[in-house]
């Protein structure tokens, strides 16, 4: 960071006020609800269920009889966040329980391609209604390298992971063997159930070409969790090795191919860059190649901050990209949290959605969560402490109004607008507290 960008990034990086009183009462409030509601999401084995699992929202509410990839993750750790605000040990094991029994259904239904399902229900092992084994067709999210990680941290202890390392590893080759493209970045095979679903950058997109940020940046994650699992699993040296080969080969792919310079902003990649010269005009002499393998989709959504979430972004361009994207105006940040697209792009609208759900501007508290701990991973503490209070007053007023929580909310000015008995990844604002 240059020392002119630093005074300038220091001079504005000015929290909002906080109410110390208020927030603390916000605190109180969120954790006696979480401690009410949070062993409400821990399930029996059930069905197809041959094992205890985690549920993503309160029994009677939409999802709460499903188990989905990356809400499996966030739920988790926001349960083990509220364990650990509320110091109760006996309900972080019944967590790390059921935790375990959810990564183990995964596995459990595994092709033998090693790929995994998005979601599933206890009577329904491949809920999206689409073969989650076709190339076509989009698997879970590589996320179960976090997953287990997280539940080893928490009890002391990996080796109840050992029997599952070898399908970890084989679900990773899964998405290199037909994902991977020749930038290095991993693409989507289609635009469904993406987990930010009509991001715009990857929704309604052609097949197999949206790197989008938000992969990218959890295969890195994932890969280096599951070096870290063969390292306490005393794997051999050189499979972790290659572990770390990878994930470093895709965070330089990520620096280079979608950090924009002019913008100071991280864009998902579009990685069909196709010379087919020698298909349409065989008689023409081919002149100059092409030497770029992408093209940045210059469209600013949350996404943008993940590269410092996961911490691959180099401290000038975090820097730039405070300064100049988050700063400067109101584009991304809102008065609850982070738009999950910018205000200023066309397609950015607060409406409701359901199917797919919307990401085009409303806050959701994942997003939230992801700024706020980019934001802290560079030194921001001000700003992460902004964000923290933000999402601590939004979710506390969303309890005073509705009794409950909320999938996303309006980022101006709080109002719920999507499932109210939500609770997910909004349990990690735990960690925030």
């Amino acid at each position: 960071m240059t020392a002119a960008l630093g005074a300038s990034v220091a001079a504005t990086a000015q929290a909002q006020p906080v109410n110390g009183r208020d927030r603390a009462a916000d605190k109180q409030a969120l954790l006696g609800y979480f401690r009410a509601n949070g062993p409400k999401l821990l399930s029996k084995p059930q069905a197809l269920f041959k094992h205890p699992s985690i549920a993503p929202t309160l029994p009677g509410t939409e999802y709460s009889t499903s188990l989905w990839d990356w809400d499996t993750l966030w739920t988790v750790r926001g349960l083990f966040g509220l364990a650990q605000a509320t110091n109760d040990a006996r309900f972080r094991a019944a967590v790390a329980e059921h935790a375990r029994g959810s990564l183990f259904i995964f596995f459990d239904n595994q092709a033998a391609s090693g790929r995994l399902p998005i979601i599933m229900a206890s009577t329904d092992k491949d809920a999206n209604r689409f073969p989650f084994d076709a190339r076509d067709r989009n698997q879970a999210k590589p996320v179960m390298g976090q997953l287990a990680l997280l539940i080893a941290d928490q009890v002391g202890d990996a080796r109840w992971f050992a029997p599952l390392f070898d399908k970890l590893v084989r679900f990773h080759e899964s998405w290199l063997l037909h994902n991977e493209s020749k930038s290095g970045l991993i693409v989507w095979s289609s635009d469904v159930a993406i987990g930010n679903d009509n991001d715009p950058t990857t929704f309604g997109r052609p097949p197999f070409s949206s790197a989008n940020l938000l992969l990218n940046c959890l295969f890195y994650q994932d890969l280096q969790a599951a070096a870290e699992l063969a390292r306490r699993l005393g794997r051999p040296r050189a499979e972790r090795d290659r572990l770390v080969a990878r994930s470093d080969k895709l965070a330089r792919a990520i620096r280079r191919e979608c950090w924009d310079p002019r913008d100071a902003f991280f864009y998902t990649a579009d990685v069909q860059v196709t010379d087919r010269r020698a298909e349409l005009i065989p008689n023409v002499p081919r002149g100059m190649d092409t030497s770029w393998q992408t093209l940045p989709l210059r469209i600013q959504t949350f996404t943008g901050f993940l590269p410092l979430w996961c911490g691959i972004a180099t401290k000038e361009q975090a820097a730039a990209l405070v300064q100049r994207n988050w700063l400067s105006d109101d584009r991304l940040r809102a008065a609850h949290g982070v738009r999950t697209l910018s205000r200023h792009e066309a397609m950015y609208t607060l409406a409701f959605s359901s199917n797919p759900s919307n990401w085009l501007g409303p806050v959701w508290i994942i997003c939230n969560y992801f700024v706020w701990q980019a934001l802290a991973n560079y030194g921001y503490r001000a700003l992460a402490d902004e964000m923290a209070s933000k999402t601590i007053a939004l979710l506390a007023a969303s309890l005073r109004s509705d009794g409950s929580l909320n999938e996303y909310y309006h980022p101006d000015t709080g109002k719920p607008l999507s499932h109210k008995g939500f609770m997910d990844w909004n349990l990690l604002v735990t960690e925030m507290i």
